[in-house]
């Protein structure tokens, strides 16, 4: 294999494990099925990828809400909170509607899973919510907002807009009843907003 090529078979080899994990899920799709839709050798996938489990892994770096994140903050920082909060979870809803088959099928197999793909799981998870709770943190110190533990503060954020897209997506109330994503937002902001922003009337408030 040509050196030049192995970015680009890597890629295909994680677009063909997305495709089929969201497919079959975990369990169902097998390394020789990936690497079938990948157009290669199973062995020329073991190459890249030392395991199946390291496979899914970087399915989740890849493809998840993990990097959008990680590439939106030095944007928001700069953003005044209630912007950089609207804009955080505009990209959460947007990444998760986009993965909604690999979501949907890995909440049906999650009990069956092996121990090491819920360390991979869980450990991806808390990932995601050490780094908006790294943005918190700041904004504490730049005291603009109340103190409060900020991981269970990105927990309680993201778990908001993760109940309404399973609400409204998995569980298909949509069907039943609209509910704007845009107003959505808005209102969630504003809610999350009233138990975190600094009030006034401490000292060394700023605008926010």
């Amino acid at each position: 294999m040509n050196i030049k090529d192995k970015p680009v078979t890597r890629d295909k080899i994680l677009e063909a494990a997305l495709f089929l994990f969201s497919k079959k899920g975990y369990l169902g799709a097998t390394t020789k099925e990936i690497a079938k839709e990948a157009g290669i050798a199973e062995l020329t996938l073991f190459r890249h990828f030392a395991s199946k489990e390291k496979l899914f892994e970087d399915v989740l770096n890849t493809y998840s809400f993990l990097p959008a994140l990680k590439e939106l903050m030095p944007e928001v920082a700069a953003m005044p909170y209630e912007k950089a909060l609207t804009e955080i979870a505009k990209r959460f809803l947007d990444t998760l509607e986009s993965r909604k088959d690999l979501i949907q099928i890995m909440h049906s197999e999650i009990q069956r899973y092996p121990e090491k793909i819920h360390r991979i799981y869980h450990s991806f998870i808390d990932e995601i919510f050490k780094i908006l709770a790294a943005y918190f943190n700041e904004m504490q110190k730049r005291k603009l907002l109340d103190r409060f533990d900020a991981e269970f503060g990105a927990r309680a954020f993201l778990g908001m807009f993760f109940s309404y897209f399973n609400v409204h997506e998995i569980m298909m109330h949509k069907k039943y009843r609209h509910v704007d994503k845009d107003d959505t937002i808005k209102e969630f902001v504003r809610i999350f907003m009233r138990g975190t922003v600094r009030s006034k009337g401490k000292k060394g408030v700023k605008c926010i």
